[in-house]
């Protein structure tokens, strides 16, 4: 199938190169030229495990080619994919210019029988409203469908390869016909492939971003209550999580979540809320808990330091706003150092990809270190933001040595404090208790 992708940021990169590598002749546009320029040299502006290769290898195939002219791309495509950007607006909508703008562009190539595929996660009606423009655009109706993406930063080959579910929005079976025999190579393990309205699909994408959102922020307010009645949150998590109505996943206490999506779709569905009528009480507790909860680990750092930090260095492990990626949008570390900066401390800093991100805003600031035990160097205190799997088992002996003092502020409860104290260290956590309690019985 011929396939037209209009963006290639993270979604419409991602995307295109898994359809190209099932075959399917892909082009992908963008107005960035520069981008494109790269993209054909093989410089992918993003940090995604297995996508440089993936690439690679489709575009050497010729399955895969990229271009900042639409004509070439569009032309004679059966289905047309826009994910362009839906950033925030100040009053947390969603801001569709980008969207509007490429829908103009495209009008004039689209075939009869085109699908237009909208990715980008937009709010309920977009989808309506993009029929009706690309009618008066182009003097006949046009089938646009919706299929909001389920991606996670750092596994997103594997999420979209391997998805627990497909969902698209139609307005004619015909248009889930040739959506399923697109996703078909996808979905060989029986998992669903689901269609509903359009409005449906929109719905689906930020209610359940907002609900992960919502977990996370209630086992980060869970945790610091433990910590102020003397539980622990790592046993509390355990107890809750063997109920098969609640489970594990996103109940891992933090500093908050980050990144492009959780943040930006709770806010856009508190706005969508408050167009229909609507307060949405629990998603702007959502949203306050994880602002405060990025403040946390600089709580602590001040009161362990009698509120005066001036005179400290702070290292940092981990800028990311999660592992596997350079994504620093929104990410707790961020938080953190504009904190420390202004109570005019020293920050060293290290992450394993994410550190030239940082260096685009904080400039000669910061100390940036190429190895996590540098940023220890003449350090008062360490904390950890990010859990990337090399913090995780390190050597401990020199993290003593290199530190002015044992002091670790743990944002992601790397380590059980029962052995960091054993090993000498001052260990503070998120939700846990001063002295564990044995458990295993």
């Amino acid at each position: 199938m011929k396939i037209a992708m209009i963006g290639t940021g993270y979604v419409g990169l991602v995307t295109g190169t898994c359809f190209a590598e099932s075959g399917n002749e892909v082009t992908c546009v963008d107005v960035n030229v520069n981008k494109i320029e790269q993209l054909k040299m093989g410089e992918i502006p993003i940090y995604e495990p297995g996508l440089t290769e993936l690439v690679a290898r489709n575009s050497a195939a010729g399955r895969l080619q990229f271009t900042s002219t639409p004509a070439e791309a569009i032309t004679g495509a059966k289905c047309v994919f826009l994910a362009v950007g839906t950033p925030q607006r100040d009053d947390g909508s969603a801001d569709l210019r980008i969207l509007w703008g490429a829908l103009e562009s495209i009008a004039s190539f689209l075939s009869k029988d085109v699908v237009v595929v909208i990715k980008s996660t937009v709010p309920v009606g977009t989808n309506a409203a993009a029929a009706r423009r690309l009618r008066e655009l182009t003097g006949r109706d046009v089938d646009v469908a919706s299929n909001p993406e389920f991606l996670k930063e750092g596994s997103a080959i594997d999420d979209f390869t391997r998805p627990d579910r497909v969902v698209v929005g139609v307005t004619r079976p015909e248009c889930g016909a040739v959506l399923h025999e697109l996703y078909k190579p996808f979905l060989r393990t029986e998992n669903p492939f689901l269609v509903m309205n359009l409005e449906s699909a929109e719905m689906t994408k930020y209610v359940a971003n907002c609900l992960l959102a919502t977990k996370i922020s209630f086992i980060n307010e869970m945790a610091n209550l433990c910590e102020k009645v003397g539980a622990d949150i790592n046993h509390v998590r355990k107890g809750i999580g063997h109920d098969e109505r609640i489970g594990f996943s996103f109940l891992f206490p933090g500093v908050g979540y980050g990144g492009s999506c959780f943040p930006k779709d709770v806010r856009a569905l508190i706005s969508v809320a408050a167009r229909s009528g609507l307060s949405s009480r629990i998603l702007q507790s959502v949203d306050d808990v994880n602002a405060a909860q990025k403040d946390v680990l600089f709580r602590k750092l001040r009161s362990h330091f009698d509120g005066i930090l001036a005179t400290r260095t702070i290292a940092i492990w981990g800028l990311a706003f999660k592992p596997r990626t350079d994504d620093i949008r929104e990410a707790p570390s961020l938080v953190l150092i504009d904190h420390l900066l202004k109570e005019g401390a020293k920050v060293r800093v290290h992450d394993p990809v994410a550190m030239e991100n940082v260096r685009s805003i904080y400039g000669d600031k910061l100390t940036y270190c190429s190895h996590p035990y540098d940023a220890l160097d003449g350090a008062d205190a360490l904390a950890i933001v990010t859990e990337w799997s090399a913090f995780r088992n390190p050597d401990f002996n020199l993290i003593r040595q290199k530190l002015r003092s044992p002091l670790i502020f743990d944002g992601r409860n790397l380590f059980d404090p029962d052995m960091m104290r054993q090993l000498g260290f001052d260990y503070s956590g998120i939700g846990l208790e001063s002295r564990q309690t044995k458990a295993n019985y």
